[in-house]
């Protein structure tokens, strides 16, 4: 008996024959694609277990192809994307289109074959259940009261096939408010479609939106069409231009659309939902059409930013730790108790996107088991901005106690570095006598010892 068919796709010959050779010895039946023609032509011949599809091709793009196959998502196969060039916003991006993971070239051997082992096995649970759960997107996190009421609100609409506005900052995690009300609504099984307004022109927004029909070729399906059943969540609504949102009021209004070319109307099945940044409300009727919001806010979900519910960011370090560990096989590290400290007094000005961000460089670096206070604030000092000063960027969000101390511990460290860890010279360059130097050194957890050797 063969074991599981898994489909190579990317256009450099020498991936495919190693992807082969290596995939072959461990007993998986490989096909391989070089473009998208030969992938679509696999998959016609037989449906595979698996596909490993890289993004970056010269004719159609991965991405392409993994928003066409999402359509049809129920048959189970999933998807691992492939890139020489990723980023940590390609990898979300290409989950939110629906792929199960992403791996990054050149390829780690051990990841490689633990991603498939994975994907292979949500595959197998999928067609027991009926559903293709990912890597993806984590839902929101947190015992606080705050993300308590989140879930429960969204909990409660996500049977309601009403449209829902999420309101909140960038990087606060709306697109996992959305994809967790997805999930635990009738519509789980369904394609999960998610429209970035940026990245829309108005010069080809009615064929991506509505699908596209030709004379003599097959008819290109579109967001609404693609999205059939399930969800359709369209993230940063200020960012639509006018031309789009003219489109989107017909459509909801009509609850029909037409793709370009054609004459025939399709009903629009999908639930919408939509994201937003704080104020959008008083956009409506400059750069927001009002007809455009009063379709989209039937039900509005506010989307708390980091800083209001810090008290769960230990859960979320903890979370993050795991799963990156889990997931991309990075080393474990935990994070000690006065790094958790520092880092829930930290007003996290990107939310949930930033702190994932910081928690997988920690890991990348590497360095002892437990992550320390002043490798936490090497990495904060890192990412502020020269031209802001840190009361801009930090201490405001703070109690006046914890802002003191905050300040008192980022000031002493910056000067014992310029008096290269000498207390003595630090003494006399703040003005403080010694002894009480010291006591206030270790009371805000400044580890002088070594500063010289750092």
């Amino acid at each position: 008996m063969s074991g599981p068919r898994i489909l190579v796709v990317d256009d450099e010959a020498d991936i495919r024959g190693l992807l082969k050779e290596i995939l072959s010895e461990e007993g998986y039946e490989v096909d391989v694609a070089a473009n998208a023609a030969q992938a679509r032509a696999s998959r016609a011949r037989q449906l595979p277990d698996l596909v490993l599809l890289d993004i970056w091709m010269p004719d159609v793009d991965g991405i392409t192809l993994l928003r066409e196959w999402s359509a049809a998502a129920a048959d189970g196969c999933p998807v691992v994307m492939m890139s020489g060039h990723g980023t940590v916003e390609t990898a979300v991006e290409a989950t939110r289109l629906g792929a199960f993971d992403f791996v990054e070239k050149p390829l780690s051997l051990a990841k490689l074959l633990r991603t498939v082992e994975r994907a292979l096995d949500a595959g197998r649970r999928h067609r027991q259940s009926g559903k293709l759960v990912g890597a993806a997107l984590a839902v929101p996190l947190g015992k606080s009261k705050l993300m308590q009421q989140l879930r429960a609100e969204a909990q409660q609409l996500a049977a309601n096939p009403a449209p829902v506005l999420l309101i909140g900052e960038p990087g606060s995690g709306r697109d996992a408010v959305a994809r967790y009300m997805h999930e635990q609504g009738p519509r789980t099984a369904a394609p999960f479609v998610q429209l970035t307004a940026s990245s829309l022109r108005e010069a080809d927004a009615e064929a991506l939106l509505f699908g596209r029909e030709a004379a003599g070729a097959p008819a290109a399906v579109g967001l609404l069409e693609e999205a059939g059943e399930g969800t359709l969540f369209i993230h940063g609504m200020e960012d639509l231009p006018s031309a789009v949102q003219r489109l989107l009021v017909g459509v909801l209004e009509s609850n029909q659309f037409t793709r370009l070319g054609g004459s025939e109307p399709m009903s629009l099945r999908a639930r919408v939902l939509s994201a937003a940044q704080p104020g959008i409300e008083q956009r409506a009727g400059a750069s927001l059409r009002r007809d455009l919001l009063a379709r989209l806010n039937v039900f509005v979900i506010r989307v708390p930013p980091l800083r209001e519910y810090a008290e769960d960011v230990p859960e979320l370090l903890r979370h993050q730790v795991d799963r990156l560990v889990d997931a991309d096989g990075l080393t474990f590290r935990r994070f000690s108790v006065a790094a958790q400290n520092r880092l829930r007094n930290y007003p996290w000005p990107d939310n949930i996107r930033e702190l994932r961000q910081l928690v997988h460089r920690l890991l990348s670096r590497g360095g002892s088991e437990e992550i320390r206070l002043e490798e936490v604030e090497r990495e904060l000092t890192m990412q502020t901005p020269q031209d802001e000063p840190l009361v801009k960027q930090d201490l405001l969000a703070l109690p006046l106690r914890e802002a003191r101390e905050q300040f008192e511990r980022a000031y002493l460290q910056q000067q014992l570095l310029l008096c290269n860890g000498k207390v003595g010279q630090l003494a006399k360059r703040v003005g403080m006598e010694r002894t009480h130097l010291y006591r206030k050194l270790r009371s805000l957890g400044v580890d002088f010892r070594n500063v010289t050797e750092e």
